[in-house]
């Protein structure tokens, strides 16, 4: 037989495609040339399905695609599954995070971990401000003969009303009057033990209680709340919100250098080595500038040694504070947690959750521009305290007006803590007698102080005069305090001032013989 006419035989011809046509529900592509072709012939890429028994036709032939429903029902069910997967890994990471944030949260502030859904006004909140008292210790360094000793006591004083605060340090080697052990440095005030309690007397017997007793009689402050922070706190907060920027403003044109040896480091380098200009700190950098104080030889940078130490405390503050708010972190599942973790495992407060929520409210819309740092110092321009050799601790601070006279420095602070302009400015003001009346100066003074008005003398004028002049020494620095005496006193205002050399306040009042009350008619 003729093996060509085998292709004769019908039972061997093959089968003719028939022309393609799509059922209800299936896709058809005609041709793999125009397959090539989707948006020519009006079809799109995802409309395409490969067919298996592509691989067995010739270029140019016709081919239908038919997709199964089976194939439908998996496309489908794998579409929900991963639906469902986000959804679950975002409840996994959310959950994660909330079970780290109770469990943290009940570890540090107790009760009922429910109170983080409501705001429960803050003690202080009624006065218009909340009065926070910082007090860092070194327990996570082991070994440290001094690990419960506050080395850092700050003051952080919220004003509720006008979206400000200020940080004020206290200086650890100040000379205090601690009631149960007489007199010693600060930073022994507080002793192991966290809790508040107080003894029969009604002193506060060691712990935060007694550093709070301690803070509240000297500085004329009323404390708050408390918050015992450890120094691992710092560095785990800084890591934990990817590292803070920090600008070294350095008086030394080489920055900041302390040589004592930073163990933390493979290469046990400088403790801190830092250039004048912007850094950003990872948490143990911010640790060890912390902790430097560059009295070691060969240190610059650190002119005021512990001082220069406790206000690169109060600015590593507020960096951390800024990053901890922005958007970058609140919205960040693994920096919250751990974040949640620093606070955790290394600060104690009598904050409760509610509370913490308040906080929170309070000092989030807080910009960094408005939180002031204050230091004893350097209290506008004048230094508060003076040195003092202790008999039983050695060299330490006192107060520049003398042992236990605070009088000074809460009047700084309540400069400070105060909404009146007038005692803000705190400008110091003469009042002296122009007239025959006897007493009108004394009389006068108890006018102004019921207003706040600083009064550092009252005496007599050098001749009488008809109408009361306001001297003005202040070279327009205090203008709140010159319209209170403009309206107390008139406008007779003049920087003439023929008491240069004898008094040195801001301003000075000299009564005429207007302010003398009219006699009272007799009966």
């Amino acid at each position: 037989m003729d093996p060509s006419s085998m292709n004769q035989n019908p039972k061997r011809q093959p089968r003719r495609s028939r022309p393609a046509q799509a059922r209800p529900g299936q896709d058809m592509i005609t041709t793999r040339k125009q397959a090539g072709q989707f948006p020519a012939v009006g079809m799109t890429l995802q409309s395409y399905q490969y067919d298996p028994r592509d691989r067995h036709k010739t270029a140019g032939r016709p081919t239908v695609v038919r997709v199964s429903r089976w194939h439908r029902l998996r496309e489908k069910v794998t579409l929900k599954r991963s639906v469902i997967t986000l959804a679950l890994t975002v409840l996994l990471i959310g959950g994660f995070v909330g079970g780290k944030f109770i469990y943290n949260a009940h570890k540090l502030f107790g009760g009922n971990i429910l109170g983080v859904l409501s705001s429960t006004k803050l003690k202080g909140e009624d006065r218009g401000r909340v009065n926070i008292l910082l007090a860092g210790n070194s327990s996570d360094d082991v070994g440290h003969s001094g690990a419960q000793l506050t080395d850092s006591i700050m003051i952080m004083s919220i004003d509720t009303k006008n979206n400000k605060a200020f940080l004020l340090s206290v200086p650890r080697d100040l000379y205090v009057d601690v009631s149960s052990d007489g007199h010693e440095k600060i930073n022994a005030a507080y002793v192991t033990g966290e809790e508040k309690h107080f003894s029969q007397a009604g002193y506060a017997d060691g712990g935060m209680g007694q550093l709070e007793q301690v803070i509240s009689e000297n500085m004329g402050l009323t404390i708050d709340y408390y918050s015992l922070i450890d120094y691992n706190a710092l560095k785990q907060a800084v890591d934990a919100v990817g590292g803070v920027d920090f600008t070294v403003k350095s008086s030394d044109p080489r920055g900041l250098y302390d040589p004592n040896i930073d163990y933390s480091s493979p290469t046990h380098g400088p403790l801190v080595k830092l250039t004048n200009g912007v850094h950003h700190l990872n948490g143990q950098q911010a640790l060890n500038l912390a902790r430097a104080r560059g009295d070691s030889y060969r240190s610059y940078g650190f002119a005021a040694s512990d001082f220069d130490r406790t206000e690169h405390q109060r600015q590593l503050l507020v960096a951390l504070k800024s990053k901890a708010v922005s958007a970058g972190v609140i919205a960040n599942p693994a920096k919250l947690s751990s974040l949640s973790d620093a606070i955790g495992s290394n600060v104690k407060t009598d904050l409760k959750l509610s509370e913490v929520r308040r906080l929170y409210d309070l000092v989030k819309p807080i910009s960094s521009g408005n939180i002031k740092s204050l230091s004893l110092n350097d209290a506008d321009g004048v230094n508060l305290l003076t040195s003092y050799s202790s008999p039983s601790s050695g060299s330490a601070l006192i107060p520049a007006a003398g042992l236990d006279d605070f009088s000074d420095i809460q009047a700084f602070l309540k400069r400070q803590t105060s909404s009146n302009p007038v005692v803000q400015e705190a400008a110091k003001v003469t009042v002296l007698n122009g007239t025959a009346t006897s007493g009108l100066a004394s009389k006068k003074r108890v006018t102004l102080q019921d207003k706040e008005v600083n009064v550092t003398d009252v005496g007599d004028a050098l001749a009488d005069q008809a109408t009361t002049t306001i001297i003005d020494n202040s070279a327009g620095k205090k203008p709140s305090t010159r319209a209170l005496l403009v309206q107390l006193f008139g406008k007779g205002v003049t920087t003439t001032n023929p008491y240069k050399g004898i008094y040195t306040s801001d301003f000075i009042v000299v009564l005429g013989a207007d302010q003398v009350p009219a006699p009272t008619a007799a009966h």
